[in-house]
């Protein structure tokens, strides 16, 4: 099943369920006004969503033409965004960069910190900074929704709370990420608003992609219409998103709607390309003894895909132009 949000009055926006051909969306209003009320009563709802989505799919009456441009984030405003670092070839490219080790301990103890949730980024919707020189970079993930999860559930009963998938493009400010680090506080600054996907998807729509809870499919991103990358998003990962829950719920109840992101996809084969720019950095820094790739300037256009084995783009594409803050355009 394939939910999507259109934009409205409301900042919580219209709940339709979305065609399998991803071309007509149904609005469901006798089942939920927006995706965190039916997520509040998914065992209600889900088999009403389903069944609405049938209809769809068997009547090509039903429903409008799915505009993407119409689309708001599936879940415009959430309870909590909790991101982690499942690909440690990432992390460790990142140290290696800066002439420092990885500790044993991120082997088996995932990074995580608590991100922006009260505003999600539709799937077009520009990303705006205050300034190039802040370093803006884009971070593609696999991120689940989950309903209840009970303070203290084990990773072997967390991945049971996965509800829907979605694309995430986790906006980065990485020339003020040093500063804050430095304070010791974690992040705030530089972790602006996050884009998601047009479509949350049930984890069944991967089909045998789907194993472990963990998704065996490329992430494939582009910068101006060029190629940066398709690393698999189900090589070199350290820790499913079943566990990731687990460690996020370890001493606090996550509430239905929260968000638990993967961290940038990361492969250690080079010729998969990268899912953010900082990694291509941190490559030539490492070889060249200094980065030449810049980070993203305005007017650059970056895009966020997943494909099925059958070429199906499963959560449709996030499209977005970087603008400077109080460009209209």
């Amino acid at each position: 099943m394939r939910l999507a949000t259109l934009q409205s009055e409301s900042r919580d926006g219209r709940l339709c369920v979305v065609s399998a051909d991803g071309a007509r969306a149904l609005l469901v209003p006798e089942v939920a006004p927006n995706l965190q009320a039916a997520l509040d009563a998914w065992a209600q709802c889900e088999p009403l969503l389903r069944q609405a989505q049938e209809r769809l799919n068997e009547d090509g009456a039903l429903g409008e033409p799915l505009d993407v441009r119409r689309l708001a984030a599936p879940l415009p405003r959430g309870y909590a965004f909790l991101d982690g670092s499942a690909y440690l070839n990432h992390v460790e490219l990142v140290r290696k960069a800066r002439g420092a080790e990885m500790p044993p301990s991120f082997l088996d103890d995932p990074l995580m910190y608590q991100a922006a949730s009260d505003g999600f980024m539709a799937p077009t919707e520009p990303i705006r900074a205050s300034a190039q020189e802040h370093g803006i970079d884009l971070e593609a993930e696999i991120g689940a929704i989950v309903d209840d999860v009970p303070q203290g559930t084990p990773e072997e009963q967390a991945g049971a709370h996965i509800r829907l998938l979605v694309l995430i493009n986790d906006v980065s400010l990485r020339a003020l990420v040093p500063a804050e680090l430095g304070k010791g506080f974690g992040f705030l600054q530089s972790k602006p608003r996050s884009a998601l996907s047009p479509f949350a998807v049930t984890p069944d729509e991967l089909g045998d992609a789907w194993r472990d809870y963990v998704m065996h499919l490329p992430m494939r991103t582009w910068l101006n219409g060029d190629r940066l990358g398709d690393p698999d998003c189900g090589t070199d990962v350290q820790f499913s998103l079943a566990r990731l829950i687990a460690h996020g719920a370890r001493t606090r109840p996550l509430a239905a709607g929260t968000l638990v992101g993967s961290g940038t996809i990361s492969n250690r084969d080079r010729s998969r390309g990268v899912a953010c720019l900082a990694e291509i950095r941190m490559i030539e820094t490492i070889e060249k003894g200094q980065p030449e790739t810049p980070f993203l300037r305005f007017g650059d256009r970056v895009a966020i895909e997943v494909t099925d084995a059958a070429g199906r783009s499963v959560f449709g594409r996030i499209e977005q132009t970087v603008q400077p803050v109080g460009d209209g355009a």
